[in-house]
């Protein structure tokens, strides 16, 4: 994820994500979004002339499409994908993160939902596209596991539901301990959704 290999705006998009996950939107400022990303403070107005709201909406929206495509990667790293499994690998990529480099950065969708869901209505929606769009794999590999559709958004939800919750105890209590107690407690009933009879069930 390094920030050499992307243009400037790209850059820019990422690094304001990374410090949006550390310190919030409100703490994090123009300045140093172009001081993170090596680029001209000049630059910002160019590529955003929408200011801070638009390039805030702009990383949620990314840190959306990382989220999302990670799913197919853990599932694809499964020699039996089990919906289980799959939240298994969703919590081990926060705990080996805290467990490296300690508490210090959470989710940034979270993070721009807390800080702006009461005064900022289109991150506010940028983050609810960003969190369907992290649910929508999900559910389309649980459905593939042999869990009904319907029944896989639902579980989609609840997947993503736990492990932010997760990742906020975890982040409170300094310790990975609660990340892994929902991913032990969770699994068993996953696991117990799925049909793998009937991957295809459309009911």
């Amino acid at each position: 994820m390094a920030t050499g290999e992307r243009g400037p705006r790209e850059r820019m998009v990422f690094s304001a994500a990374q410090l949006i996950r550390r310190d919030g939107v409100t703490a994090t400022g123009l300045r140093e979004v172009a001081e993170h990303a090596g680029a001209p403070r000049g630059s910002l107005q160019h590529y955003f002339p929408g200011g801070k709201e638009q390039l805030v909406n702009e990383a949620v929206e990314w840190a959306g499409r990382y989220a999302s495509d990670r799913v197919a990667r853990f599932v694809a790293a499964m020699a039996r994908p089990t919906p289980g499994g799959l939240f298994a690998a969703m919590v081990r990529q926060w705990t080996d993160e805290f467990t490296a480099t300690g508490f210090d950065r959470g989710c940034p969708v979270a993070a721009a939902t807390v800080d702006c869901a009461d005064s900022a209505a289109s991150t506010r929606t940028a983050a609810a596209a960003a969190f369907a769009a992290w649910r929508r794999p999900i559910a389309r590999e649980l459905t593939a596991m042999g869990v009904p559709p319907r029944r896989a958004t639902a579980l989609a939800t609840l997947m993503v539901s736990s492990l932010e919750g997760a990742i906020l105890l975890a982040r409170a209590e300094q310790s990975v301990r609660p990340l892994r107690t929902v991913a032990r407690e969770l699994a068993p009933y996953l696991d117990s959704c799925a049909d793998p009879r009937a991957p295809e069930d459309p009911a």
